[in-house]
């Protein structure tokens, strides 16, 4: 077995465990920031515009504004079968639910790779992100698994997709950080159930409806031995950390060092509250470790920052979409 991947380095432990113990050395609590909407707008536009690098970190507060939401007329629209049977309400309970056998589970699950994974967010939020630094140095570090900034035109070799990503699968041995693509899988199951492609390529759910199992012959396998998968997704210990995702853990740490005492923005883009030790905590940290630095963080109804580092940290209350418009 190659190990040279265990000499590399680790910007996701790396950052996390120095974001955790920096968190608690600040004092005084969280703010919103001494900008207002407007300031904050012009004051971005310049830290874009003048920042040596820009470490953008996102989570799901992004996609949720480019259109990919888990609920409502969406979810209706490829799980209102799912819904009437089994009850749950979004795709991320979905995802949980004990079905009565594998041919329904893995039928929810190439529905849920295929609108989150396969289509394209209706909105171009993450166009418009790229858009505004595509000519800068720039990195992206984010929990998102939905692949799109990839879609929207961002170097494959400046993303960290930290927790996964839905277009994998991987092996039930955590053992083996081996992953697979699922794509045709993907495609071949949502025939099986039914589903038509329209004029524009898109599956749709005919007017009789389709089938909620897929045929036991197509649940997926370990292509080399045949054996169970599971999503390549990260919900505990058994999560694969392949040789593309050591790669580019690597590279984040990497961007980092490179940049260490340089004039780095920090930008925050829908990064809740659940899974803040991944990008939050370490962003405040490096943030109040480097004077040049500046924070910003855009996120609806979630966006504050520590007093200790205000003077050098904006936040905008606003939808991410709303906000990036106005910087292109």
């Amino acid at each position: 077995m190659n190990r040279n991947y265990l000499k590399q380095p680790d910007g996701y432990r790396e950052t996390i465990q120095s974001g955790i113990e920096g968190v608690r050395k600040f004092r005084g609590g969280l703010c919103k920031g001494n900008y207002s909407y407007d300031q904050a707008i012009l004051k971005l536009k310049e830290e874009i515009e003048t920042a040596d690098a820009i470490v953008i970190g996102a989570g799901a507060g992004l996609s949720t504004s480019a259109g990919f939401t888990y609920s409502g007329e969406r979810f209706m629209k490829y799980f209102s079968d799912f819904n009437r049977v089994f009850g749950f309400q979004d795709m991320y309970s979905g995802g949980f639910y004990p079905y009565p056998d594998e041919q329904t589970r893995w039928a929810f699950w190439a529905r849920n790779i295929y609108v989150n994974r396969y289509m394209d967010p209706p909105f171009p939020v993450y166009q418009d992100l790229y858009s505004i630094v595509r000519d800068r140095d720039y990195f992206v570090i984010t929990t998102n698994v939905d692949h799109c900034f990839q879609k929207a035109g961002f170097d494959k070799k400046k993303l960290f997709y930290t927790q996964g990503d839905y277009g994998l699968f991987q092996s039930t041995d955590p053992a083996r950080k081996i992953t697979f693509d699922n794509e045709e899988w993907v495609m071949k199951a949502m025939e099986a159930q039914g589903f038509v492609r329209n004029e524009h390529g898109i599956f749709e759910m005919p007017d009789e409806g389709v089938s909620m199992r897929i045929p036991e012959e197509m649940i997926p396998k370990n292509p080399l031995d045949g054996t169970e998968v599971i999503m390549n997704l990260r919900a505990d210990e058994s999560f694969a950390e392949d040789a593309g995702w050591r790669a580019a853990s690597a590279a984040y740490s990497d961007f980092l060092r490179r940049h260490k005492g340089m004039h780095i923005l920090y930008l925050e883009l829908g990064v809740g509250s659940n899974t803040p030790v991944i990008i939050k905590y370490p962003f405040w940290q490096m943030t109040n470790d480097n004077p040049e630095a500046f924070y910003a963080c855009l996120n609806y109804n979630e966006a504050f920052t520590p007093v200790q580092i205000k003077e050098r940290s904006l936040c905008i209350d606003q939808d991410c979409g709303e906000v990036l418009k106005l910087l292109k």
